[in-house]
């Protein structure tokens, strides 16, 4: 007989999680946030806990219904048969998930619960069962959203993240399953090596090794929680756990390396604890020392970016990272996950990919890096697919383009590159009135350090253009820039002012006061015939003589 089941997971590996259920041969299968439901019977309850890579806990809901406040969900609760789940001598734990405005303390839902299942043995045998917080013999999860109340059984026991391998542990690991998806993500399954160059305690190289062979994670768990239900069938999970019939040989290797001795001695002891020393080396070893693979291979490492390094020196592990990556790896691709956008910065070149993820509650974005061999004209010489280069580069430098004026007198003007530096042709005062935006073209963006106190601003330099004069100009000193008090100046050192601000154009005067002679040639530059201006005493413009 099919019924519901539910498979939490961590945000961000839903999509992963529901290929891994449709793999089993699930029915009936929904997507739903940091969730994946669907049908089964017995025994697919017991391969999603013992098969499923990317799940936390698996769930059979008992009890679906509405309700407003915690007493009727009391109600609710104490009307079950529940003779039929447990026994008064059995111990029992609560976790409940509130989204609700009805339900406003997910604790205080808790307590009621308990104490309807409590208050239900008691009147039934005068006796009640006792809760255990440690080891309880059942797991009960209550879920609300809004008015809708889940009543379920964990089936795991213990997070499914716990997979049993694992002898030791370094400050801050990688968790299991978020190893798993970012693995699975990759779309690597074996056919190829696979380095990670910040191993720590050998997470991601331990679980590329359960893949790469398809081996199932609940190999080495001691106890799942549906094992002390009253249909436990002992037979049917010694049939699932004796199958190996899907495993496969793997023919490449999985190399490990970490600074941190320590780190590399665990690392060691958790890769022959899990049985995969035959396919995974793990060596001490620098990333400024890090040299060409022999062959093929695809990195996902996750490096630090938490408190043990100072902001100087996380990015410049990350720089030597990038560096690394375009002198060693070319011709592969890199993985990376990290939390902060200047680390990433730091690496010195754009992703082809990001996938926003949470490692724990810090949110973070694993990125794909794509390392060419060869410059781009080379590959672009080759023939070679450059769409996608061409499209992260797309914003890598201000492109020509033309502007219209703003008082729409029909003429417009040619802005943007030149020689392919940053030169942009701008009037202050007419940017200032749309949105007060400082940049006819380009957003200006908001920076947000993440490192309080190293990072006191961002300065973002551009080169402009006014007249004949190019200035660079700090992005937050914009709007301290004053044009007239710029043209007055000029014209006290017997300069020409400036250029036209803006605006439409007077008949054969300019904003600063000079006759309009066409003083440029095509390319903007000054003719060498132009007449030559000065002003007298009382700011008028007059003609130099030629001599």
């Amino acid at each position: 007989m099919e019924f519901k089941i539910i498979a939490k997971t961590f945000q961000g590996l839903e999509e992963v999680l529901a290929k891994e259920v449709t793999a089993l041969g699930a029915n009936n299968i929904e997507i739903g946030n940091r969730m994946v439901s669907f049908t089964g019977d017995q025994e697919m309850l017991y391969r999603a806990n013992f098969c499923l890579r990317t799940a936390v806990r698996v769930l059979k809901p008992i009890k679906e219904f509405t309700a407003t406040d915690a007493d009727e969900v009391y109600d609710v609760v104490k009307s079950m048969d529940w003779d039929s789940i447990m026994d008064v001598k059995n111990t029992f734990l609560i976790d409940s998930v509130v989204f609700s405005d009805k339900f406003r303390h997910s604790k205080f839902v808790a307590y009621r619960v308990k104490d309807a299942i409590a208050d239900y043995f008691r009147e039934k045998y005068d006796e009640r069962p006792n809760v255990s917080i440690s080891n309880p013999d059942f797991r009960i999860n209550i879920h609300i959203s809004e008015t809708q109340v889940c009543i379920s059984l964990d089936s795991s026991g213990e997070s499914l993240h716990k997979r049993g391998y694992r002898t030791g542990t370094v400050p801050a690991p990688l968790n299991e399953v978020l190893a798993a998806g970012i693995i699975l993500m990759t779309g690597w399954d074996g056919d190829s090596d696979l380095i990670d160059p910040f191993c720590g305690s050998g997470t991601i190289l331990v679980e590329a090794a359960l893949i790469a062979q398809n081996i199932y994670p609940g190999i080495f768990r001691e106890e799942f929680g549906f094992e002390r239900w009253k249909d436990f069938d002992e037979e049917l999970l010694e049939r699932i756990y004796n199958d190996d019939s899907q495993e496969r040989d793997f023919d490449h290797k999985i190399y490990g390396y970490d600074i941190n001795r320590n780190a590399v001695a665990i690392a060691q002891d958790n890769v022959r604890s899990a049985g995969v020393s035959k396919i995974v080396e793990v060596e001490q070893g620098d990333i400024y020392d890090f040299e060409k693979p022999d062959r093929p291979a695809l990195m996902i490492t996750n490096p630090p970016y938490g408190e043990r390094l100072t902001p100087e020196g996380l990015l410049d592990l990350y720089k030597t990272l990038g560096s690394r990556l375009k002198q060693n790896f070319a011709g592969n691709d890199a993985w990376i996950i990290s939390s902060h956008e200047e680390c990433f910065s730091a690496i010195g070149f754009r992703p082809s990919t990001k996938i926003a993820l949470y490692n724990g509650s810090i949110p973070c974005e694993f990125r794909k890096y794509q390392v060419f061999d060869g410059s781009l004209r080379e590959r672009r010489e080759e023939g070679m697919d450059l769409k996608s280069e061409e499209e992260l580069r797309r914003n890598a430098k201000f492109k020509p383009h033309k502007m219209k004026d703003d008082d729409d007198d029909g003429e417009s003007r040619k802005g943007g590159s030149r020689d392919d530096e940053h030169y942009f042709r701008s009037r202050p005062d007419r940017d200032r009135k749309r949105d007060d935006k400082p940049f006819r073209r380009g957003k200006k963006e908001e920076f947000k350090p993440l490192f309080e106190g190293d990072f006191d601003h961002h300065v973002s330099r551009h080169s402009f253009k006014w007249g004949d004069r190019h200035a660079d100009y700090e992005a937050e000193d914009w709007n301290r820039y004053d044009h007239e008090e710029h043209v007055a100046k000029r014209r006290e050192d017997g300069k020409r002012g400036g250029g036209r601000p803006g605006g439409k154009r007077d008949g054969e005067k300019r904003r600063d006061g000079k006759p309009r002679d066409n003083r440029r040639d095509k390319k903007g530059k000054d003719r060498k015939d132009a007449p030559k201006w000065g002003f007298d005493k009382d700011g008028k413009p007059f003609k130099k003589d030629e001599d």
